[in-house]
């Protein structure tokens, strides 16, 4: 009885580990960040049990430069980051996951300069966007997944002592906890991390201030991305200026400083420019990319008690200025989008260790930015 069960689990497992995806690739299309030729979002497949990539198909788009899968993997949203050639936008497409096609719904405005990030509740009631030009906007969805013109923008006003990047207001992400009560927002032209209490159900203001909800971080950081600890009161903050990861204990909304390392090499003394972060599904490992001259990923151990990083090591992302990166589903692949790489790199995750191994898979992408994931049906 004992080997039945050992078997069945076993079988379990491989059905799970050999799980197909689509993989979808937003790309910068026009100017200052284009790299190549791109014509907009790239639709692929991949294969969790080779990681490997097969192109379905590309739908032209202007600037989809960060992207948002709404549940159930039939709906997707793009950011039209314009780099302040015209007013920011936010496009709603539908996805046939038989046949691997997007089209086109509609799009709006995003209320703010050069979206670069996009979240969508579980209950897909709404779309958020972080607009880089310094405020953040909520847009409703409809029951055919088409956006809704925003109904609650939220103005940052500030600055940091980086008079390059930091002259006033950068909200840079806007990402939902994972009971979708409070949204965890990054400012990193103020330094600061703020959360907002959100409510699906409202019909028009989703977001009131949490008490108490303003976090400020080492001036002169850049505070760009969060994540959570799946089950765990953890947060983790990468920021861009000063290349450090910073770890919090989290509780009903609010944040305090239990850590600070840095995603770099002792003794660096190159360009920085921190990009993304994201743990392992399972909480053992997490990972931090970096731009500037170090083209890198920083790879951490987490205690799960205690919720404090160490440092494992870094591996070459095999390409210039990797931004977004993700981890599969099933926990064994971690993608890089090297923009001016102009690929996309799949490296094997270590289960025990978390280190990285480049698993010779890789595709050719204009200047791809951003990476989600859906299961094939």
């Amino acid at each position: 009885m004992r080997f039945i069960f050992s078997a069945a689990f076993l079988l379990l497992s491989l059905a799970g580990f050999s799980q197909q995806y689509y993989l979808f690739v937003g790309t910068y299309t026009e100017g200052s960040f284009k790299n190549g030729d791109s014509k907009g979002i790239y639709v692929y497949k991949f294969d969790g049990a080779t990681g490997g990539i097969t192109p379905v198909s590309t739908l032209a788009a202007e600037n989809p430069s960060y992207l948002a899968l709404a549940s159930g993997g039939k709906f997707l949203y793009a950011v039209g980051e314009t780099d302040g050639a015209r007013p920011g936008s936010v496009s709603a497409f539908s996805f046939d996951k038989k046949t691997g096609q997007l089209t086109f719904i509609n799009k709006q405005a995003s209320a703010g300069d050069d979206p670069c990030y996009i979240s969508v509740d579980a209950h897909r009631k709404w779309a958020i966007v972080a607009n880089y030009g310094g405020n953040f906007s909520a847009l409703p969805i409809g029951a055919d997944g088409a956006l809704g013109a925003p109904t609650q923008t939220i103005q940052h006003t500030g600055s940091g002592p980086n008079k390059g990047r930091q002259e006033k207001a950068h909200v840079h992400s806007t990402i939902l906890s994972p009971d979708e009560k409070y949204l965890l927002v990054c400012d990193l032209g103020m330094d600061k991390l703020s959360v907002e209490h959100f409510n699906y159900f409202a019909p028009k203001q989703p977001f009131t201030p949490a008490v108490d909800s303003v976090v400020a971080v080492d001036p002169g950081a850049g505070p760009r991305h969060t994540c959570f600890y799946p089950g765990k009161p953890y947060v983790y903050l990468i920021n861009e200026l000063k290349g450090t990861v910073d770890a919090f204990s989290y509780f009903d909304g609010k944040l305090k400083l239990i850590q600070q390392l840095s995603s770099h090499p002792a003794g660096y003394s190159g360009d920085i420019g921190s990009a993304d972060i994201h743990i392992s599904p399972n909480g053992k490992f997490l990972y931090a990319s970096n731009r500037g001259d170090a083209n890198s990923l920083a790879i951490y151990s987490v205690s799960p008690s205690t919720g404090k990083l160490t440092l494992k090591g870094f591996q070459s992302t095999l390409g210039r200025t990797p931004r977004n990166f993700m981890i599969d589903p099933t926990g064994h692949w971690l993608l890089v989008a090297n923009q001016n790489g102009q690929n996309v790199v799949v490296f094997g995750i270590d289960q025990q260790t978390g280190l990285l191994k480049d698993s010779g898979k890789k595709i050719a992408v204009p200047a791809p930015v951003c990476l989600k994931m859906t299961p094939v049906e």
